[in-house]
């Protein structure tokens, strides 16, 4: 055990593997770390339709979590799918009881690519407070604009950057569709381009995207390049075949 370095996925779990716990399993291992999991849902889909989402309950989800640190050495978690903010609240003190240090990635879910709403009639009045305590949040076009529904994208962006670190996944753009902003350490910007046109849309893509960020963070890289091996391995994603679930690649990381 102590030659392993640790990393825990507070996710849903989805059938098909595509996403949510599964997913990120597969995307610490292929950075050689060992993933460890705490569920939050189980959904009822497929790799292109979700039918169901049934919720675990908060007491549940919480004693996962602290049964892990009683064996583990967690310095990062990556958080997914949570049925509204005050259970991920819940969730995240408990984190920083286990580990005040612990670094949060939080991939905001709201809503699956197939439509359904994860968080129908929740509230983002507390989302401030919240997001101060996480290390990344990695919201996409759609979820950053849900954040403050008044705003623009841009207005919401400067109004959360002074409270934790934002990458701006490019994937749902309507321009510069695959552009990827990184907004961190409070007023540095990195840029990252789509530099290929042979994707495939892949079912789980920022769930790829998120898992691997906290992976290269808890295998100590710097910001600027966790975040450009995150997209370089995304990209390897997307581009390994013409289905809807993508292969990850474990040689090249």
């Amino acid at each position: 055990m102590q030659n392993k370095t640790y990393i825990l996925t507070i996710a849903g779990f989805d059938p098909s593997s595509g996403a949510g716990l599964t997913s990120d399993i597969k995307t610490f291992e292929a950075h050689n770390l060992y993933g460890l999991s705490v569920c939050t849902a189980v959904t009822v889909q497929n790799d292109v339709a979700l039918k169901d989402c049934i919720w675990m309950g908060e007491k549940v989800i919480l004693n996962q979590v602290t049964t892990l640190f009683e064996r583990f050495k967690i310095e990062v978690v990556k958080i997914g799918i949570v049925q509204s903010w005050t259970v991920l609240a819940s969730i995240i003190s408990v984190l920083k009881a286990c580990n005040s240090e612990i670094k949060i990635v939080l991939d905001p879910v709201l809503h699956a690519s197939s439509g359904y709403d994860f968080h129908s009639g929740c509230n983002t009045e507390n989302l401030l407070d919240i997001l101060e305590t996480c290390y990344f949040i990695t919201p996409n076009y759609n979820e950053i604009k849900a954040f403050y529904p008044g705003k623009s994208v841009n207005e919401t962006i400067e109004n959360i950057r002074t409270k934790t670190n934002i990458y701006f996944k490019g994937g749902h753009r309507s321009e510069q569709l695959g552009l990827d902003e990184i907004f961190y350490n409070q007023t540095e910007y990195l840029a990252l381009q789509a530099d290929s046109n042979k994707i495939t849309e892949k079912h789980g893509s920022g769930c790829v995207l998120s898992a691997s960020l906290a992976s290269n963070l808890a295998k100590g890289l710097q910001i600027e390049d966790a975040c450009r091996t995150a997209k370089q391995y995304t990209k390897q994603f997307l581009m390994s075949n013409t289905t809807a679930l993508g292969t990850h690649n474990y040689q090249n990381v």
